[in-house]
């Protein structure tokens, strides 16, 4: 009984909370989740390269259910997404392969400023 307690730590409740608000602003910004994934698996401790690694497994099923339900509600015309499926595979590929070789204070840099890229950007909209 006393080890079932152990879902309700302080630590377990403040993941389930990120998580929740991570599939939120996933489903609504489309995959902008990671965006809040990776400061929080840093903030668990996780490495640079790490907590960007594991914040795309994390998006991964996120964004598989979200483009579903998009689909469901006649939000997605999957022949026009279809178009940038090929080239955003290949962009993938090759942003694992840079990850590999980027150092983890310039992946830091990178990832702070495509932020304020995109944060500046949506607020002049």
């Amino acid at each position: 009984m006393v080890n079932n307690l152990k879902i309700f730590k302080r630590e377990n409740l403040i993941s389930a909370a990120a998580g929740l608000a991570i599939g939120a602003v996933n489903g609504l910004f489309g995959a902008g989740g990671g965006m809040l994934a990776v400061p929080f698996l840093k903030k668990l401790g996780f490495e640079q390269k790490s907590a960007h690694a594991n914040a795309v497994a994390v998006i991964l099923p996120i964004s598989v259910i979200s483009a579903i339900l998009y689909m469901y509600k006649d939000y997605v015309n999957l022949g026009d997404a279809l178009i940038y499926i090929p080239t955003g595979v290949i962009g993938a590929l090759l942003g694992t392969f840079a990850l590999k070789k980027i150092s983890p204070l310039w992946l830091k840099r990178i990832f702070g400023g495509f932020m304020v890229y995109a944060g500046i950007r949506l607020l002049l909209r």
